[in-house]
């Protein structure tokens, strides 16, 4: 039985187990787990990324899901999956359900087929919304309603849910018919305050983490800040900004695309607490695959609301009847 939560209610009740694709180094994992849910797989063809997941989870994920039969994946209630972004993301090529990582996204759907887990929680770039003039987004929410889910989406912003990250994000909720829209489930909202970057930043990083002197001298040349701390913020189109936070944290950006004050870039450590990891989160990888992997995770705490409201929908009394 699920963890109650800090209202003293049962978010989890009758729903104990989750599996985790595209599982990354565990965004998704610690927001369930911090509700009570107990995690029965993981997926990750990421060879770094799954030996981070496993020195932190003590689980060794799955390798291809492309790969795995459905009676490979154990039954699950819950089916939490951050699938690859990269095809719908701003930085890229956008090719959408053209590019073979795209359609990944029907391997969720075939797995949800073939387990028919009693909800769903989807993660992907806001992009997704309206890439292709809006017809992928409705291919893709017609085949989950085809695996017989009612789902809606919404974009929910990290910066509300207590990380000074502005990093926007697509979520997909769904659930198990028969049932009507899930009664009783209401995205959050979050809040209008975020820790403060002192909060984030290390006192004394190490040196190598100093962009070059060239750099920096070109950066202040450029931009005045109006705020101490922040995070200079360097667009594509070489135009800097800076805020008391921080953007999107992104696994393809140009190495120097976030700089602290101008002058650094993130630590590792920085970097997961941008994306609401724990303190205690180990870390077994390089500088450069942590700063892939913090990319393309999900913001901890923004999940895990997310996770909460469609536990509860899915724990009503209405749903719990209609799917008898």
């Amino acid at each position: 039985m699920g963890r109650q939560d800090a209202s003293g209610s049962n978010p989890a009740e009758g729903l104990t187990t989750f599996a985790d694709l595209f599982c990354g180094i565990g965004g998704f994992h610690y927001a369930a787990r911090s509700l009570g849910l107990r995690c029965v797989f993981a997926c990750e063809i990421d060879e770094a990324a799954a030996r981070q997941y496993q020195a932190n989870f003590g689980m060794v994920p799955a390798g291809d899901i492309t790969q795995l039969a459905g009676g490979e994946i154990p039954e699950h209630d819950l089916l939490l999956a951050g699938f690859p972004c990269q095809p719908f993301s701003i930085i890229g090529k956008r090719d959408g359900l053209r590019d073979s990582r795209g359609t990944l996204i029907y391997e969720i759907v075939r797995i949800l087929r073939d387990r028919q887990p009693r909800a769903f929680v989807l993660e992907n770039v806001r992009q997704i919304t309206t890439i292709n003039q809006g017809r992928t987004m409705e291919s893709i929410l017609s085949a989950l309603r085809g695996a017989g889910y009612r789902c809606e989406w919404r974009i929910l912003n990290a910066l509300r849910f207590g990380l000074p990250q502005k990093r926007e994000r697509a979520f997909f909720v769904g659930f198990r018919d028969p049932a009507p829209p899930p009664p009783g489930f209401t995205w959050p909202e979050g809040e209008d305050s975020y820790r403060p970057l002192t909060e984030i930043l290390e006192p004394d990083p190490h040196p190598r983490h100093y962009a070059s002197e060239h750099i920096r001298r070109r950066r202040r040349e450029k931009h005045v800040a109006g705020a101490a701390p922040s995070i200079w913020h360097e667009n594509k189109g070489g135009n800097i900004s800076s805020h008391p936070f921080s953007c999107a944290l992104r696994a393809g950006a140009s190495y120097n695309y976030l700089l602290v004050n101008g002058e650094r870039r993130l630590t590792p450590r920085e970097q997961l607490r941008l994306q609401g990891f724990p303190e205690g989160f180990d870390v077994i990888g390089n500088d450069s695959q942590i700063r892939k992997q913090t990319g393309n995770a999900v913001p901890v705490p923004m999940a895990a609301a997310v996770i909460r409201e469609a536990l509860r929908a899915v724990s009503s009394p209405a749903l719990r009847r209609s799917a008898a």
